[in-house]
């Protein structure tokens, strides 16, 4: 008996018919319309008038949105409305990376329940944070209100972050005129030298150059050139920008100049901030000489030597005990 598909044509090869399909569109011509209560017709009538209230039960809890009947007992509430907020705390949230049309918002955000101050219920609405990781349990945020209201939970545009934390920028322009013996150090720092005083009295060196002792108030007549290698004897990791500095982090450090007894401030670099420690021993990074200048500026940073650390504990590895 011959078969109905034809000889020529593989099985599997036969044409798959279209799934049926069938659109359909449900919508109430003007609106869904109902009556919302007294309960949540209050809710809303506050809400226009840019207040948030919730309702006491007979238990002594605020709930927030109101309810007409408890949801522990199911007893009728005492119709005695509290305002409550308008600040509060999130609870627990969901964060939406990629909104669709109808979200509330055209941007990230979370979609968060939030325990408003005075209410022993939460409320879930939207949290425009700026971002993932400003949500967190215990995040204070306060309402934004739309311009327009209406009597409806939309009223409240959405939930922002309490400002915690404020940046402001901060410049000073001033002048230093510097005297003869910060002028003398400026010196040595424009010739690739560091240059010191020596107290005779106190049998110190001290860098910068100064011109008198600070230990023994004598006049300070000899100078005493230094070397430009010293050892780390202690440092602080900065985080805020810093014009001067290679990177952020950055290491600000007192160094130990070889042949000085007093430690100078300068910025460490050349190594990862969180190797610095103390007792290395780092030498001076000098800019070209074509491009010194009586500044500090002459000194990019301190970078490690790669000699073995100094034993602070044996006493200043630079000049005395």
């Amino acid at each position: 008996m011959p078969s109905d598909a034809p000889t020529d044509v593989p099985t599997d090869a036969r044409a798959v018919p279209e799934p049926l399909e069938a659109r359909h569109v449900l919508e109430f011509p003007g609106g869904y319309t109902r009556s919302t209560g007294p309960v949540i017709g209050r809710f809303l009538t506050e809400l226009r008038d840019r207040r948030i209230v919730g309702v006491r039960t007979a238990a002594e809890r605020v709930l927030v949105p109101p309810l007409e009947y408890d949801p522990a007992t199911g007893e009728s509430v005492t119709g005695e409305y509290v305002e409550v907020g308008p600040a509060g705390t999130v609870e627990t949230w969901a964060w939406v990376s990629a909104p669709r049309p109808g979200h509330p918002l055209d941007r990230p955000f979370a979609w968060a329940t939030i325990r408003l101050d005075g209410a022993d219920t939460s409320l879930v609405h939207v949290v425009d944070a700026g971002g993932s990781r400003a949500m967190r349990p215990g995040l204070r945020v306060r309402p934004r209100w739309r311009t327009e209201t209406s009597g409806h939970i939309t009223d409240i545009e959405c939930f922002v972050p309490e400002v915690t934390v404020i940046t402001a920028p901060v410049r000073a322009e001033y002048s230093v005129r510097p005297g003869r013996a910060l002028t003398r150090f400026l010196e040595g720092i424009r010739d690739g030298v560091f240059v010191g005083g020596y107290c005779a009295g106190c049998d110190q060196v001290y860098v910068p150059y100064r011109i008198s002792c600070p230990a023994c108030g004598s006049v300070i007549e000899e100078e005493r050139e230094v070397a430009d290698t010293g050892t780390v004897e202690t440092f602080a990791i900065n985080n805020l920008p810093d014009p001067r500095a290679p990177e952020v982090p950055f290491v600000s450090a007192y160094i130990l100049l070889d042949g000085a007894d007093i430690p100078m401030i300068a910025l460490v670099g050349g190594i990862p901030a969180h190797e610095v420690r103390q007792g290395m021993r780092v030498r001076a990074v000098w800019v070209p000489p074509e491009e010194r200048t009586m500044s500090m500026t002459n000194i990019r940073w301190f970078a490690p030597t790669g000699e073995p650390d100094a034993d602070l504990s044996a006493g200043r590895p630079g000049g005395g005990d």
